[in-house]
């Protein structure tokens, strides 16, 4: 049983700094809540009090909040109208899909002379014959009875059968509450019967969900009960029986048993990737709205690392780079970033010579001009002989 508590009163009001004394709206809406209580001692301000999609199975506790102007319990367990003749500003009341099958206790609502809105909707009453004449007539101060409008001619319409129309309400109430413990007799046998067929199965057995969520059920405030109980129990299932699918699914390793580094894009970004002689260059292509707050850049010797959103960009690198020289810059226009990473050992760099022909009345920087004929550097066959030496002109060996 989910109980209301401080804690949860508090954490519903981050709104209002936490303080809820001087709350004036509260959701607890979808919380499996079975009772109503605690929220007229501590929240007597409250002006909106959101309540649907919980298994509240009677209106109590209330009486204290006298600035309520809306309460909404729709979706829940009730079966009776009662214990609001406290709350004296209310305007707007939706009990929408809950069970409500007494409609005589409407009546207990004359005394909310502000009640301008009541809504209906999906509960047993609405199918008795004369149901909207008589709500309209019991509840002179409404305006809109199940979001339609009502209007003076309907209402003197209604007034006219009121007194037969009385009598028949009473007569289908009493029908409807034979019916009523005859259907709680069936149901509890049914739940029994079928808590017996999966008794022996564990509650993380696929068999023992599909035997709950395919068998045939009727509408009842015991069935949405069981269900709330079996979608709990699911809930509060140790983390170790939801988690085994997770464990099947490939970690990501980002390096190698030998260290080696990996190469991997988890956010699926595209980039691209320059091999220059002196540097490497990434030009990673980030959202151009994405704050970039949420990018880390982590460059190493053998590999660059871009985290975006806590998904990793990893690329190995195959040469040594000066990771103090490396630079990082993100463009205003696109929203790329450009991640320039100089090599630790730049590959040796040819410059070829100069075609260009050089223009007419310039001087070479070496001071030669003309041509030069290399073929007939080497060739003596059409030069003199040298002449040769006198011995005598020779001077000794010392």
């Amino acid at each position: 049983m989910v109980r209301i508590t401080e804690q949860l009163i508090r954490k519903k009001s981050e709104h209002n700094e936490l303080i809820i004394g001087t709350l004036e709206e509260l959701s607890l809406h979808q919380e499996d809540i079975e009772r109503i209580e605690h929220i007229g001692h501590w929240c007597r301000d409250l002006k909106i009090l959101l309540l649907q999609s919980n298994l509240i199975p009677k209106l109590e506790n209330l009486n204290r909040l006298k600035k309520l102007e809306y309460l909404n319990v729709a979706i829940n367990n009730i079966e009776r109208i009662e214990n609001l003749e406290g709350l004296e500003a209310l305007r707007k009341l939706d009990l929408t899909l809950n069970f409500v099958g007494e409609l005589t206790s409407v009546e207990s609502l004359c005394g909310n002379y502000n009640l301008r809105e009541l809504f209906l909707t999906g509960n047993p009453c609405t199918d008795f014959p004369g149901y909207r004449e008589y709500v309209i007539t019991v509840l002179p101060q409404l305006d809109h009875l199940d979001g339609k409008e009502i209007t003076r001619s309907e209402r003197l319409r209604a007034a006219k059968e009121f007194s037969t129309l009385r009598e028949q309400i009473v007569q289908l109430e009493a029908l409807h509450k034979i019916e009523r413990d005859e259907q709680r007799v069936r149901v509890q046998q049914s739940i029994e019967e079928q808590e017996a067929r999966v008794r022996d199965l564990p509650d993380d057995d696929e068999r023992k969900a599909n035997e709950f969520w395919q068998q045939k059920s009727e509408h009842c405030p015991e069935t949405r009960i069981q269900m709330a109980m079996f979608s709990r129990r699911v809930k509060d299932r140790p983390s170790s029986d939801i988690d085994k699918p997770d464990e099947k699914k490939r970690k990501r390793r980002l390096f190698a048993d030998c260290g080696r580094p990996y190469s991997l894009n988890e956010s699926k970004l595209s980039f691209e990737f320059r091999d220059e002689p002196d540097r490497f260059e990434l030009d990673l292509h980030l959202y151009k709205y994405l704050d970039t707050s949420l990018v880390k850049v982590d460059a190493q010797p053998n590999y660059v690392r871009v985290t975006v959103k806590g998904k990793i960009f990893q690329l190995a690198l195959k040469q040594d780079i000066q990771t103090d020289r490396s630079t990082c810059q993100r463009s205003e226009t696109t929203g790329h970033m450009l991640i320039v990473m100089p090599k630790l050992n730049p590959e040796r760099i040819v410059v070829k010579p100069s075609t260009v022909k050089q223009p007419a009345g310039s001087h070479n920087s070496t001071g030669l001009t003309g041509t030069v004929d290399i073929r007939n550097i080497c060739n003596t066959s059409n030069s003199a002989k040298p002449p040769r030496l006198n011995e005598d002109e020779v001077p000794d060996l010392i």
